[in-house]
């Protein structure tokens, strides 16, 4: 199934550009996809903006980029969110996670909330235009929806 509808939208890196970033989604025609599954997705891409803006670019200037796309089809949606912060193991990062998790903490609960809502979730290294960047993939089927994938890094990222 190829993508009906895919955008883009570059913000700055600023917790107030999240209400431009959910306004932007509104836009894509989900009338084919399940409220609940749109809900999860919106909720999904809020945290990863936000963890974009607090962890990745912590220390960066407002100007740093934060570039997201979002495909939407009949069958699944994909959000990709590129940062400019340091390379991680999203893998690591979980494991650690899942074992120091404490019902009371502040953080952490993003990433996990994006694991159990995605039916693929990687953070994997790339080159845009010469420049390092990350990039934040989730994807969430609806229809069809095939066995959830597991997605590792290729060991050239």
């Amino acid at each position: 199934m190829t993508v009906s509808q895919r955008q883009h939208i570059q913000v700055k890196t600023e917790l107030i550009a999240l209400n431009q970033v959910l306004s932007w989604f509104e836009q894509f025609d989900h009338t084919f996809v399940p409220e609940a599954v749109w809900l999860q997705c919106q909720l999904a891409l809020a945290e990863g903006f936000t963890n974009a803006v607090r962890h990745a670019h912590k220390g960066k200037p407002a100007h740093t980029p934060i570039d997201i796309e979002i495909g939407v089809s009949e069958e699944y949606m994909e959000i990709r969110i590129w940062d400019c912060g340091p390379q991680s193991n999203l893998g690591e990062v979980l494991e650690t996670l899942s074992q120091e998790m404490d019902r009371d903490a502040e953080g952490g609960r993003g990433l996990k909330l994006m694991k159990k809502v995605a039916d693929r979730l990687s953070y994997e290294r790339c080159q845009i235009d010469g420049y390092p960047r990350n990039c934040l993939e989730i994807v969430k089927y609806y229809a069809h929806r095939p066995q959830a994938i597991a997605h590792l890094p290729s060991e050239n990222a």
